[in-house]
């Protein structure tokens, strides 16, 4: 197990740009702005007027490009990047995307953000009508699919495939004469077109992709949308109209940046609001406001200026750590907790602090940290999350797939305190969380995806349905 100051890791985040002399040095700083939603791989597919060339290999995006030779060799004004973390298939290259596949008639190069929720089922299909597979990706699927497809036109064959898979997915797929984009049909990833000054279009996971490269926000890839790119410009088109907005809620609570907006709503004014919020639900008397870095800062900001208590900064992370610290020892362990995160003595000590968290997975951190807290001399830790306990597995790609792994999922809020040795402890409520969003739109839950804490999925399961009601009778206990 990787034991990171947080335990909850998205897929990955994809890029594409068409129509700029330097695409592939675009999508490497268009992904280095993505590197939060994956770091076990990084790969870029370029497009030379009609030729694609890819590169691709484990490690974070500066590792895979160390050498700017295998970023020259990508030529081209188009091209593909993705950064992943897996949630299906395992870490070796041959799972690293984008994929580049090379056909008698055609080439293309294939990136996926998500998880198909049918793609057991799927893959098993296509292996008994001869498919070869050369990764356990469920994102090669899709290729299958259009090439089995009997449709005429190579769009019909996509939109055939698109309403084949199931579950959460965005895509982004490059061909010689076009780059073309989609979104499933509860829009559970976020995905945004922008424009360039000189004219060229991209695609990206998050609008923060968009900033670095100095690209306008044009519009958000809808639900159930097609995006086809090319030297024309744009144009829309859909697989399918039976929609319904579910974005992921963890979007906006703990895996995008700060400075990105997700379907019109800023990121870190979403996370003040619920610290504000939470502040309204779960006073509590202290002498200051601490947040965990980095994604609770937001929060943390937001309760103490809703609550009128100070804001201080009494927890250091540094920046420097190596993204992944596994040791075999619980004394490790802990040793490499301390790596990462500091409690700042000469502001906690003698002090009741108010320690604001997005979120609680295993309980192990929060224990840890409130242990570093008190042992620089906190007189009281009263831990306050800013969302609502996590229950349920996630199988839209988030890389919770079981309930075993969730302290919430059979322990009161009064057990899990006591676990992690807080003074007190509160979560943000399902409504508050709704309201500090502020979607708008037309669906269960305001179009957001609840159902890591309410077991309210907004698709069939498929695949997972078997392994999802047998979680529900397993006895979790992360008690000593």
């Amino acid at each position: 197990m990787s034991y990171e100051v947080k335990s909850l890791n998205e897929e990955c985040g994809i890029f594409g740009v068409w129509g700029h002399p330097e695409a592939s040095s675009v999508t490497y700083f268009g992904l280095h702005s993505l590197q939060h939603r994956g770091q076990e791989g990084a790969g870029i597919v370029s497009n030379d007027a009609g030729v694609l060339h890819g590169y691709r290999d484990l490690g974070l995006l500066s590792e895979v490009f160390k050498d700017d030779r295998d970023l020259q060799r990508l030529k081209g004004n188009a091209a593909i990047g993705h950064v992943r973390y897996a949630t299906a298939g395992n870490g070796s290259v041959d799972n690293i995307q984008p994929f580049l596949f090379k056909f008698y008639d055609c080439s293309c190069g294939l990136a996926h953000n998500g998880n198909l929720t049918n793609a057991k089922s799927l893959r098993r299909e296509l292996e008994a009508d001869g498919a070869i597979f050369h990764s356990n990706s469920d994102t090669e699927i899709l290729m299958h699919l259009i090439r089995r497809s009997r449709k005429e036109t190579w769009l019909d064959k996509l939109k055939e495939a698109l309403q084949t898979v199931q579950g959460g997915f965005a895509y982004i797929l490059m061909r010689e004469d076009c780059m073309v984009a989609a979104l499933d049909a509860n829009g559970f990833r976020p995905l945004a077109i922008g424009q360039m000054k000189n004219g060229a279009y991209v695609i990206a996971s998050e609008t923060c992709a968009l900033e670095v490269i100095g690209a306008d926000f044009v519009r958000d890839v809808q639900p159930g949308e097609i995006i086809i790119i090319n030297d024309d410009g744009f144009t829309v088109d859909h697989f399918t109209n039976e929609t319904q907005h579910a974005i992921c809620s963890m979007e906006y609570i703990y895996f995008a940046r700060p400075d990105s907006n997700i379907a019109g709503v800023n990121v870190h004014t979403a996370r003040k609001n619920m610290g504000r919020i939470l502040a309204a639900e779960a006073p509590v008397e202290a002498d200051m406001v601490i947040g965990v870095p980095n994604s609770s800062l937001s929060a943390a900001s937001g309760y103490a200026e809703a609550s009128g208590i100070p804001y201080e900064q009494g927890l250091v992370k540094n920046q420097y750590i190596a993204r992944t610290f596994i040791q075999p020892t619980q004394e490790l362990r802990e040793q490499g907790v301390r790596m990462k995160l500091s409690a700042v003595r000469g502001v906690v000590a003698g002090k009741k602090v108010i320690m604001v968290d997005d979120s609680i997975v295993r309980g192990t951190t929060s224990r840890r940290i409130v242990q570093l807290l008190k042992e620089a001399g906190a007189l009281e830790v009263h831990v306050r999350i800013a969302s609502p306990p996590l229950k349920y597995p996630c199988f839209y790609g988030i890389d919770i797939q079981t309930r075993k792994e969730l302290i919430a999922a059979n322990h009161s809020v009064a057990e899990i305190c006591e676990c992690i040795g807080a003074d007190s402890l509160s979560f943000l409520s399902e409504d508050g969380l709704i309201e500090a969003i502020g979607l708008d739109f037309d669906a269960p839950y305001s179009g957001l995806c609840m159902a890591y804490f309410n077991g309210d999925y907004p698709t069939p399961l498929y695949d997972y349905e078997e392994q999802y009601q047998a979680s529900l009778k397993e006895k979790v206990s992360f008690f000593n």
